[in-house]
């Protein structure tokens, strides 16, 4: 009994500090991304020429201090499944000032993939640190999970995600309370200093039509799938036809940045312009999706940092609005499940993303997510987004 009380105390202890450190850290990085994406904006035309020569600072960055720490979200995964490796703590200022760095000069990517690898690298060290007696495994979903939860607030959907998204079909339950506390630990931590949520109610009373959701659910998942795929093919290729880390992202960076100041940066960054304007009403066009599906493969095959997931949201709720105007749906819903089902198609995960769902667009379009998400994941059982998780 004794020992119980221990274990319990151990754990809940870790679980707060995780969450506390994961969350300030998610918050400090988040308002500086925030800052580095208006000032991207105001400033489009004088830094967007200057996105090759990022790259090759990137680049740089990696080969001279952060060759351990190359592999990124695939060595997370490996420590998460329980290989015997480590996270070495460089990780956690290379990931955040690539990252910065590359939405700085404009690179269509994501921020979960800092979020991730940061949660990650902070529970390495606090296994370090205080020889913590928690299974590493464990330890590090914790950590996947607080990352998670602290940049985007959905602490459900974090803990979920981190169980879910190591193997697909299987969750790996073991420690859910404990990742549970880190994850709403963090969320409130980074709330707490200012770290705004995103949120965007939709509600639609009238039915719809059953065969409407499972043309977007069938739609929704091979635009994931194929985006999974692409970035899987694009990688393989650019290291067979470009094996130098810093000719490709000469030649890459170069089209890349070209490209986008031909768009007017309509397509730089996370996305999340296309997301408003999806989920508002707004003006958007019918290739909006393809070109941001595009620019981020590209980029990322390049080597800029941040991520998929973002970007996956932009793709999913600009490809939603197109469907909706075929379709004759509404197009904010149709956006908002977009959202959720090409992420949940593109990572291989089902109920993570209709928990995104939940806690970004509340509870009045569960069921019809579930459904369009489902049919998503169906339809993606052995591409993803990540190389490491296991079919």
């Amino acid at each position: 009994m004794k020992n119980k009380i221990l274990n319990l105390i151990v754990y809940v202890s870790i679980s707060l500090l995780l969450g506390l450190l994961a969350g300030a850290m998610a918050s400090f990085f988040g308002h500086i991304l925030l800052w580095i994406g208006t000032l991207r904006n105001n400033h489009l035309s004088v830094l967007l020429p200057g996105l090759v020569l990022a790259g090759l600072l990137i680049v740089h960055v990696y080969q001279k201090w952060g060759r351990n720490a190359r592999a990124g979200m695939s060595l997370v995964f490996e420590v998460a499944q329980g290989h015997d490796k480590k996270i070495p703590l460089v990780l956690l200022p290379l990931i955040m000032m690539t990252t910065w760095l590359s939405h700085l000069f404009g690179a269509s990517v994501g921020r979960e993939g800092v979020a991730v690898q940061m949660g990650a690298a902070i529970a390495q060290a606090i296994e370090k640190w205080t020889g913590s007696a928690i299974h590493r495994p464990i330890l590090i979903k914790m950590g996947m999970a607080a990352g998670f939860a602290g940049l985007f607030q959905t602490p459900l959907a974090a803990s979920i995600f981190a169980v879910e998204v190591l193997a697909v079909g299987k969750f790996a339950w073991k420690g859910l309370p404990a990742i549970l506390l880190a994850a709403f630990t963090a969320a409130w931590t980074s709330n707490k200093l200012g770290l705004e949520k995103f949120q965007h109610s939709l509600y639609f009373p009238e039915e719809l039509p059953f065969h409407q959701f499972l043309l977007l659910g069938l739609a929704f998942g091979f635009i994931g799938n194929l985006f999974a795929l692409s970035l899987d093919i694009s990688k393989k290729q650019a290291n067979k036809w470009l094996p130098n880390p810093y000719l490709r992202m000469l030649i890459m960076g170069v089209v890349i940045s070209a490209l986008l100041f031909f768009h007017q940066g309509r397509y730089t960054g996370l996305g999340t312009n296309l997301i408003e304007a999806s989920l508002s009403g707004e003006t958007v066009y019918s290739y909006d999706w393809i070109i941001k599906f595009l620019f981020t493969v590209l980029c990322l095959t390049a080597g800029f940092q941040g991520g998929e997931v973002t970007p996956l949201f932009s793709i999913g709720a600009s490809s939603g609005a197109f469907l909706a105007s075929l379709l004759g749906f509404p197009i904010s819903l149709a956006a908002g499940l977009g959202y959720t089902a090409v992420f949940a198609a593109a990572t291989n995960t089902l109920i993570a993303p209709i928990l995104i769902a939940y806690e970004v667009f509340g509870p009045y379009h569960v069921i019809e997510s579930g459904i369009v998400v489902g049919i998503a994941y169906i339809l993606n059982r052995k591409t993803s987004i990540y190389s490491q998780q296991i079919p």
